[in-house]
């Protein structure tokens, strides 16, 4: 390994148990990973398994319902060790811990609560609970209903029953969830939302009553060495309910301020916890739990060092801490004693024996894109994730050799035909592929010069070293034509041209002060002071946003009457926030009449207007570039088209695509 790099392989004890190094993997939910009874299938165990061969020294699985009485959450949605049978729940248990042990890897079960006012209902939570009744934060005309004091008794005789399974089962601890993110126990210990008069509400240390009595039944059922971390979130950055602040910003803090927050990890740890896992936020301002493109690197990091500060055991940090040298500067500074991956542990299970054998390069970036994780859960049920079309299907989406050696050309080097081109290399392939550019990258090259948006830059460098460490022929600033690949005479075509900017037909669209988005972000001094920008999807707001750190003054207008459709919606909330910090202005359900050398007209519900702009930019969707794929399909048996170029989509679609179709030559 690399010398800077040598304190994240250093081992490290979290009460009785000792860890091989200081990476663990988040705990994320296990969607799509549960079977009907809650019990984890077999891809589920070759999902965390994948990661134990990676080098992770300490997984910790997605969230197990501790009491499905009370909340009762929907089947295949999270563990359940109430509602499983407990036989069949110990023989996939078991299954999974000896599994991961045989890597020297460790394994805690995470064990929760539920969700309380933070749960869709009745989508996730079949009924509505709470510390306290109150507006459930997706449907303010759902009404949690208080739990009583029986029932929060319950819940914790549950938590040791649940914990004493779960080391029955092999699991060297376990990690409750949470005080954090706003989760149903968080909602106990946040003064806005426990307004009860029981011995778990009121002062300081009733409302974290729950929390200290969890860890307290757990070390009686499994002794004082059993680890018992908590996931952690000493700070909340909520302005007030289903309003979030943003980085920066003088606010009154609503939930858990930081200052409670250091003394509530001290009265935490003096109840018994072994270890705290730091995150910041809460559902109320979701980008911070689960930070989306717009936040910055180490995000938690400065919090979880002043947490660390205060308290004596292991401090565990996650927030885009996938950089080697950020994880191994931050142990140095003491900061904290472990860096957590998660979404990076979906997009590179082998991060850590990639970094301990002196090639953090070869690394695959994760891009905090929520495409195919968070989005996913939403979209299709399960996790997943947009840059590695292996995860969460490490059982069924294996790669094997080519039965036989084939000539594969590929055409057009953006992330669908790199990802072709580099798993037919690995299946044995003679590959060419063919970019018109100078570099590898496609879209994310003009993506990338967005100052929040250099991880797609290290995707497209991470595609050319790949590539190039596989053999494949690539031929950078050429052209292809259907006579050049004709000439190639080659067995396999796959084009993957991409995508191209689809202009509507506005009056003024071809004047000097109109740009394509793509033009500005390969020149931003081609922007002036006042910017009017056409379209709200992805690319338009992520333009505005950057102008708008720049100092410019930005209007976004969009005809339909939705923000951002496509993202994610913690990625779509933090948007908003950022653009009202910036003083931007965003107008839905907008007519574009004219553009002109003073600006825009437009015609919305208040009439007809001219917002003034010396720039307009173009941001209003792509079309399919499937031009040679057309030309080519009469002329040859085995020519395929994928990613943008069979239909404009975004970066999940391209690469799971050229995966798929490379896995079956």
């Amino acid at each position: 390994m690399l010398k800077q790099h040598e304190e994240l392989f250093q081992p490290i004890k979290i009460a009785g148990c000792e860890i091989k190094n200081r990476y663990a993997m988040s705990p994320m939910g296990p969607f799509g990973l549960v079977d009907q009874e809650g019990l984890l299938k077999d891809e589920g165990v070759e999902y965390y398994v994948e990661r134990a061969k990676g080098g992770i020294g300490l997984l910790i699985t997605g969230i197990c319902v501790v009491e499905d009485e009370f909340e009762g959450t929907n089947p295949t949605v999270l563990f359940c060790t109430e509602r499983t049978d407990k036989w069949r729940a110990m023989q996939q248990f078991s299954k999974l811990t000896e599994k991961v042990h045989a890597y020297g890897s460790k394994i805690f079960l995470q064990l929760t609560a539920g969700f309380g006012r933070a749960g869709m209902v009745p989508m996730i939570a079949k009924k509505a609970v709470g510390a306290s009744a109150y507006e459930n934060k997706w449907d303010p005309k759902v009404i949690q209903r208080e739990l009583t004091t029986e029932e929060v008794e319950q819940y914790i005789k549950a938590f040791g029953h649940a914990a004493a399974f779960a080391k029955h089962c092999g699991f060297d601890g376990v990690e409750i969830h949470a005080v954090h993110e706003g989760y149903l126990l968080d909602q106990f210990a946040t003064e806005y939302f426990n307004h009860r008069t029981d011995r778990f509400g009121g002062s300081f240390e009733n409302r974290y009553r729950f929390a200290t009595e969890i860890v307290q039944t757990i070390k009686k059922y499994c002794g004082k060495e059993f680890p018992v971390s908590l996931r952690y979130s000493p700070k909340h950055y909520m302005k007030c309910p289903r309003v979030g602040g943003v980085a920066g910003e003088d606010f009154i803090e609503m939930g858990r301020d930081l200052p409670e927050g250091i003394e509530a990890a001290k009265l935490l740890v003096a109840a018994g916890y072994d270890a705290l896992n730091i995150d910041l936020g809460c559902y109320d301002a979701h980008y911070w739990s689960h930070p989306g493109v717009f936040q910055k690197d180490a995000l938690y990091l400065d919090a979880a060092a002043q947490v660390k500060k205060a308290v004596n055991v292991p401090i565990i940090v996650a927030g885009r801490m996938d950089d080697p040298d950020t994880g191994a500067q931050a142990i140095r500074d003491g900061k904290c004693d472990m860096v957590s991956l998660g979404r990076p542990s979906l997009a590179d299970p082998y991060l850590p024996n990639k970094v301990r054998e002196g090639h953090p390069e070869r690394v695959r970036p994760c891009l905090s894109c929520n495409f195919g994780c968070s989005n996913r859960i939403s979209t299709a049920g399960r996790v997943s994730c947009a840059v590695n079309a292996q995860c969460a299907n490490e059982l069924t989406n294996k790669l094997t050799p080519a039965d036989q050696k084939k000539k594969v050309l590929v055409v057009g080097g953006g992330p669908g035909g790199a990802e072709c081109a580099r798993v037919s290399a690995l299946r044995g392939h003679d590959v060419t592929l063919i970019e018109k550019g100078d570099r590898i990258g496609g879209e994310l090259l003009p993506a990338s010069k967005a100052s929040f948006k250099k991880h797609d830059l290290q995707l497209a460098d991470w595609y050319a070293n790949e590539l190039n460490e596989l053999g494949v022929n690539v031929k950078l600033n050429t052209i292809a034509t259907k006579e050049s690949i004709l000439k190639e005479k080659a067995d396999i075509v796959v084009t993957a041209l991409g995508s191209k900017p689809f202009v509507p037909n506005i009056k003024g669209k071809d004047g000097k002060n109109v740009y394509l988005a793509k033009d500005i972000l390969n020149d931003v001094t081609k922007a002036g002071k006042n910017v009017v920008i056409i379209g709200a999807g992805q690319v338009g707001v992520e333009t505005g946003i950057w102008l708008l750190e720049e100092g410019h003054n930005v209007t976004i207008v969009e005809v339909l009457p939705k923000f951002m459709p496509a993202g994610h919606v913690s990625d779509i909330d933090h948007a908003e926030r950022l653009i009202d910090f910036y003083k931007g202005k965003v107008l839905l359900s907008t007519e574009i009449l004219e553009i002109n050398d003073k600006g825009v007209k437009v015609r919305n519900k208040d009439g007809e207007s001219l917002i003034a702009a010396d720039t307009v930019i173009i941001a209003t969707g792509y079309k399919a570039e499937n031009t040679l794929y057309k030309e080519l399909e009469s002329e040859l048996n085995s020519v395929y088209n994928i990613g943008d170029s069979a239909q404009a989509r975004n970066i999940y679609y391209a690469i799971h695509e050229g995966y798929e179709l490379a896995k079956i030559f």
